[in-house]
C-alpha cells in the first residue's frame, strides 16, 4: 500500500478536525452526566456510586478540556505558523483525552451496572470489559495497524 506523507499544515488541520469530531460526543455525554445528578433516583444510589459518578463526570470534563486544548494552544502559541511541536503536543493531548474518556465512560457504566445487578462482582467485571474494549478500539487496534503499515486496501 502506498502512503503519502502530508505536509505539516495538513497534519495540523487533520488534528483540529479530529478534535472537532470527537468534542460533540464528549459534550453530549457530559450533559447527560450532569442531568443524572438532578434525577430523584440519584439520591438513592449508594454513596460510593455517587462518588464514582462524580469522578466519571470530572474525567469526562477534563477529557473535553484536553480535546479543546490543541486549538487554544495553536491560537495562543503559534497563531501564524504550525510546527512539529504543535503536532506532538496535540497528538498527546488527544490520546490522553481518549484514555480519560474511556475511564470515565467505564466508571459510569459501573454505576449503571450496579443498579441492574445485585451481585457486586458483575458491575466491576462489566465495566472492566467495557474499558478493555475501548482501549482495544482506540489504542491497540490503531497501533497494530500502524505497526503493520496497515489500513484498508482495495483490490
Amino acid at each position: 500500500m502506498a502512503t503519502k506523507k502530508l505536509d505539516l499544515e495538513k497534519v495540523v488541520t487533520h488534528i483540529l478536525e479530529e478534535c472537532r469530531m470527537v468534542l460533540p460526543g464528549i459534550q453530549a455525554l457530559f450533559g447527560f452526566q450532569l442531568i443524572a445528578v438532578f434525577n430523584q433516583r440519584f439520591e438513592t444510589l449508594p454513596f460510593i456510586n455517587q462518588v464514582a459518578h462524580l469522578i466519571a463526570t470530572g474525567l469526562v470534563a477534563v477529557s473535553a478540556g484536553l480535546v479543546m486544548t490543541p486549538a487554544a494552544y495553536h491560537r495562543t502559541v503559534e497563531p501564524e505558523e504550525v510546527s512539529e511541536r504543535l503536532v506532538r503536543i496535540s497528538t498527546r493531548l488527544v490520546l490522553v483525552s481518549m484514555f480519560l474518556l474511556a475511564i470515565g465512560v467505564s466508571t459510569d457504566f459501573f454505576v449503571i451496572a450496579s443498579l441492574v445487578f445485585s451481585d457486586s462482582r458483575a458491575p466491576v467485571t462489566l465495566a472492566s470489559i467495557l474499558f478493555a474494549i475501548l482501549v482495544l478500539l482506540w489504542f491497540l487496534f490503531p497501533r497494530s495497524q500502524r505497526d503493520r503499515g496497515g489500513g484498508f486496501t482495495s483490490k
